[in-house]
């Protein structure tokens, strides 16, 4: 088994807590757009980060980590997180407004950010390989879906 630093540990706990975050603004995003295959579409992706962040979780436990006790109280404070957070808060004003672009815009936004956490992510040295897959499997994901939100924005 690989050796585990706090920049292991503050990795997953970070991601885990960028997941929820993620869920929860997608499925706001959901509540919000008026297009109904848009709103199906939003509570996939919701669906998708909170199994993103149940995987995370999960093999972070493999490896002594407990994101669920560490990420509230360390991963919720790290600078990751608290952007990833800022990113989806303007969600709820974009709702207020019923305007689908806008919502997308902000769900692109959220994904943007949470992007950015997964590459500093993958720059670390002591990432063990195992992790590694996880994490890049999961990036190329949001990767997809954040593209795929910026190709709905024009319609």
């Amino acid at each position: 088994m690989a050796l585990i630093t706090g920049e292991t540990a503050r990795a997953y706990n970070d991601l885990v807590e960028i997941n929820k975050t993620a869920a929860k603004g997608y499925q706001e995003a959901a509540e919000g757009v008026a297009n109904p295959d848009l709103k199906a579409k939003l509570s996939q992706f919701s669906q998708q980060r909170a199994q993103f962040a149940s995987e995370l979780s999960t093999h972070a436990q493999q490896f002594g980590i407990n994101p669920e006790q560490e990420g509230t109280v360390e991963g919720a404070l790290t600078d990751a997180a608290a952007a990833v957070h800022r990113g989806w808060i303007n969600i709820k004003s974009a709702i207020t407004g019923q305007d689908d672009s806008a919502i997308l815009g902000e769900c692109e936004t959220g994904d943007s950010t949470a992007l950015s956490s997964y590459e500093t992510a993958l720059k670390s040295n002591e990432l063990p390989t195992e992790a590694r897959s996880v994490i890049e499997k999961q990036h190329g994901e949001i990767l997809s879906t954040k593209n795929w939100i910026t190709g709905q924005k024009g319609r």
